[in-house]
């Protein structure tokens, strides 16, 4: 027997042994060995898997992106082919297909995580890999050359598909350690800190403008330290002004502003802030949460949950609606802790009229017309204005600054200014003098869980929350009303408003950097957008929790793939609170990225250069918006200059030039009716400002409610003005279609010619 025929046999023999061969009656002993590697160690990290999560729900494999599997040359290099014989193409692609219909195969695949999909996938490219690399493993080859000679079983391939698929599917390899890192069923048990002491909760209840957040303050003023959690900055400067005028030292923290009292910049026993910033390892004698529905937002209920279940205080005080009591029971019984409720009522009353205003003519001083679209309160405050009557303009995307300018403007008992037009974005964090809610329409835009937009009536609690802004307990009108523009909302309105509030019924959760990172390691080639969409596909959450939408992490981190970043600072970047509605924001996020990462701080200079500063006051609304995106693009810097000191150093200048933009941005709010004016100036008269009438009436039509003058009629609502913006008809043919119209009523139609035609027969027969 020649050398090389008996070390074809001992190959032969050993490599046998170790394929494991597969048949049906020995699969179960296969899939043992195989289920091996996965518990194999790859670092620190790694957890030994547990077959009692098998159970856990299948994840969504359509998210498992196969990575490219690179031709290696093999190590023993043409071995196999040496001792047996090269390998037909054509015939090892017929034992690839029959090794891909048995069902075996495909079942077996299954056990080890390879749906019906990723099954396809993966052969896809085990058979690509096969027949396209030149020189195989002397092993594979081998069991191929068997198989072909028919001196092998078929099923002897599986384990180097498998070999392979986890190749391409990493994520295989550590599905029990993934399943690991994003179960979310237990989230009180993320903050230690906080179980280690026995906190006693307060849950102070009642309606807008009752007192309760007004009570839970006291206490936050009378604690030897203490930390407030609001929904906006300007709930946090507010408490910040209060309690440092109150001799409590108190400092500020929100996502772009560190203010301590203290001039050596000692931290304060007090500290207000928005409530993504609290700290949930410092300690504190009280807390207070405000807004506690909002732990059910689809974007931001996770702070609130991590402020609920994470801050370290004796006594944590949170207020808000009474729908979210029995939630906010059960879930501090998950914790060992108790909540004492403590009920207000409104203190000053408001009633829902029987009229609607329909017409602006009707209008009176402390008015507020809420509309839920920008357009429309440029549209409304147009109207308003063209009537002789100042108003004061209020939505979510003017800096603070403009914001508070517009309400101490409305509010002021000397300023002609009698009306406010607003967004819903008065609903929290403006003291405002209020007499009367008038909805301009019923309908608002949204983004649920999935972060999908949606069009729908406004909520009872929204409704309720925006009404109670009317004949507030600290304003000149001790009672309010609540009414409707258009009279076909009213009854709408009525029974909105006599609904019982939905209750909060669960709590949203967002995966950690630290969770995000674990993920990475095990899947060092996913994108972190992938990474993601992986987390929250096998993330596990009881019934009291629901997993926040991402897709505005996701945006950003798709926009940012490209360039170069270390996983910590990309998280980072993501997690940075930007419009992405706004192109000049979104390219300034990109640019502020790649100066980053080419390790290049972001100088005073550099921002100056890119927003073109020095800025001048707006010439019409585009400029308008353009200042308001600037404004953001600088909250930006701000932002990320709290988290990267050193590649943003100058946040102290921007914040000046910040400063000024704010009051040029006011100045052109002051003035916002003649930007409108400049912008009907660009666009042809027949077509009208392009601005769009309130949403309700886009929704039945554009026809003019009853009691509207003729000067009263929408803006640009016309159905020839409307043909026109749609790109649907050119104004020439709008103007050719009005001369043919005219002519036409000049004319007697052919029913009228008919009509005079006969009443011509009739006066003769008389005669």
């Amino acid at each position: 027997m020649s050398l090389n025929r008996c070390i074809y046999l001992l190959s032969r023999s050993h490599l046998r042994r170790r394929a494991c061969v597969v048949t049906s009656s020995h699969t179960a002993a296969v899939a043992n060995n195989y289920t091996g590697h996965m518990c194999a160690p790859k670092g620190p990290l790694r957890t030994c898997p547990s077959s009692s999560d098998s159970a856990s729900r299948p994840p969504d494999t359509s998210l498992f992106v196969p990575l490219a599997v690179k031709s290696e040359v093999a190590k023993d290099g043409a071995v196999g082919e040496e001792l047996t014989q090269p390998l037909d193409k054509s015939e090892l692609l017929k034992v690839l297909n029959r090794f891909y219909k048995r069902k075996e195969m495909q079942i077996l695949a299954s056990e080890q995580g390879l749906d019906a999909r990723l099954f396809h996938q993966a052969f896809i490219s085990f058979r690509k890999y096969i027949l396209e690399i030149n020189t195989l493993n002397a092993d594979l080859h081998i069991i191929l050359s068997d198989i072909c000679c028919g001196a092998g079983h078929i099923d002897d391939i599986f384990p180097y598909f498998m070999r392979h698929a986890k190749q391409i599917f990493p994520m295989l390899d550590c599905m029990d350690d993934l399943r690991k890192i994003s179960d979310l069923r237990v989230p009180a048990n993320w903050y230690p800190e906080a179980r280690a002491i026995q906190r006693r909760v307060i849950f102070h209840s009642g309606p807008t403008n009752s007192g309760k957040t007004y009570h839970a303050i006291q206490r936050y003023l009378e604690a030897k330290s203490a930390i407030y959690c609001g929904p906006l900055k300007l709930l946090a400067h507010e408490i910040f002004e209060k309690s440092n005028t109150a001799s409590v030292p108190c400092d500020l923290v929100t996502g772009e502003e560190r203010t301590f009292v203290d001039l050596d910049g000692r931290q304060s026993s007090h500290v207000a802030c928005t409530i993504e910033m609290c700290s949930v390892t410092t300690p504190y004698e009280v807390a207070v949460i405000d807004e506690i529905q909002m732990i059910k937002d689809p974007s931001r209920g996770w702070a609130w949950t991590r402020a609920l279940l994470g801050l370290c205080a004796e006594e944590i005080h949170v207020c808000g609606e009474a729908a979210a009591i029995n939630f906010i029971t059960e879930l501090m019984l998950t914790t060992g802790e108790e909540v004492e409720v403590r009920n207000y009522t409104r203190l000053t009353p408001f009633s829902i009229s029987d009229r609607a205003v329909e017409n602006l003519d009707n209008l009176k001083p402390g008015d507020c017309i809420v509309c839920f679209s920008k357009n429309d309160i440029y549209s409304v405050s147009r109207q308003v204005e063209s009537r002789g009557l100042e108003c004061a303009v209020i939505y979510g995307s003017l800096p603070p600054g403009t914001k508070l300018a517009q309400a101490k403007k409305f509010n002021d008992p000397d300023d002609p200014c009698k009306i406010l037009v607003a967004t819903d974005a008065i609903g929290m964090g403006l003291n405002l003098s209020i007499r009367r809610i008038i909805f301009n329409s019923l309908v608002k835009p949204s983004v649920n869980e999935k972060g999908e937009k949606e069009v729908a009536t406004i909520t009872t609690s929204q409704a309720l929350q925006i009404a109670g802004r009317a004949g507030r307990f600290s304003s000149v009108f001790k009672e309010g009303e609540v009414t409707t523009m258009h009279h076909e909302d009213l009854p709408v309105l009525k029974e909105i408003l006599n609904r019982p509030v939905d209750p909060v019924e669960m709590a949203g959760l967002h995966p950690t950097a630290e969770q995000v990172e674990m993920f990475a390691y095990h899947l060092p080639q996913a994108t972190l957008s992938n990474l993601i969409d992986i987390f929250v596909s096998l993330s596990q959450v009881d019934g009291l929790y629901f997993v926040c939408n991402v897709e505005d992490f996701k945006f950003l981190a798709d926009m940012i793939q490209h360039i170069p970043l270390n996983l910590r600072s990309r998280y980072v970047f993501c997690t940075a609170p930007i419009n992405r509605k706004q192109p000049f924001v979104c390219i300034s996020f990109l640019k502020f990225a790649r100066q980053f990462s080419r390790d290049e701080p972001l100088t005073f200079n550099w921002v100056c250069r890119h927003v073109n500063w020095p800025l001048v006051p707006p010439k019409n609304i585009k400029d308008l918006v353009h200042l308001e995106a600037v404004h953001d693009v600088l909250d930006l810097y701000l932002w990320l200059s709290y988290r990267f000191m050193d590649m943003f150093p100058d946040a102290n200048l921007v914040r000046e030039i910040q400063q000024e933009l704010d009051i040029i941005i006011q100045t052109g709010v002051r003035n916002i009716t003649r930007l409108i004016r400049a912008a009907e100036a660009q666009v042809p008269e027949a077509v009208g400002p392009g601005l769009t009438s309130p949403s309700l009436r886009r929704a039945r039509g554009s026809k003019a409610h009853p009691g509207t003058s003729p000067n009263m009629r929408p803006l640009g609502s016309s159905l020839g003005s409307r043909l026109v913006q749609e790109g649907l008809l050119t104004q020439e043919l709008l103007q050719q279609l009005q001369k043919e119209w005219t002519k036409e009523q000049k004319q007697p139609t052919g029913v009228a010619k008919v009509s005079a035609g006969m009443a011509t027969k009739n006066k003769k027969k008389k005669k």
